[in-house]
């Protein structure tokens, strides 16, 4: 399988609501619970109204559409990055999944995410 490095660089923040959220950006996920509204976008679309945030993410994508059967995946991924100690932000959508790290962990993430298997493809 092949994990596509992700061009922008992402935030994880907190908002009061999702009315500021810009829906027209290229990647934009967003979650709300009974306890907060989550937000993960590039840094330059972050709502003014952000309560907290925490900048200087990098994603890779997992390629292709994943079936619903398909077992383990992101338990590999995420096992091979804390083997390393590189810690992770997972977001899934319908057709696939999200796997984000901090930008000075990148380096080493497509490393041994290549010595074990993975493609990673760089634009």
């Amino acid at each position: 399988m092949e994990l596509r490095l992700l061009e922008p660089h992402f935030t994880i923040c907190k908002v009061p609501d999702l009315g500021s959220v810009n829906w027209n950006t290229p990647f934009c996920f967003a979650s709300r619970t009974d306890e907060e509204c989550s937000l993960v976008c590039p840094e330059e679309y972050v709502p003014v109204s952000a309560v907290e945030r925490n900048d200087g993410w990098r994603a890779v994508r997992i390629e292709g559409v994943l079936d619903f059967s398909l077992v383990g995946i992101l338990a590999e991924i995420t096992g091979v990055l804390a083997k390393q100690n590189i810690p992770v932000f997972v977001v899934s959508t319908f057709n696939t999944d999200y796997v984000l790290m901090k930008h000075e962990y990148m380096l080493s993430a497509i490393c041994v995410l290549e010595k074990t298997g993975w493609s990673v493809i760089q634009k």
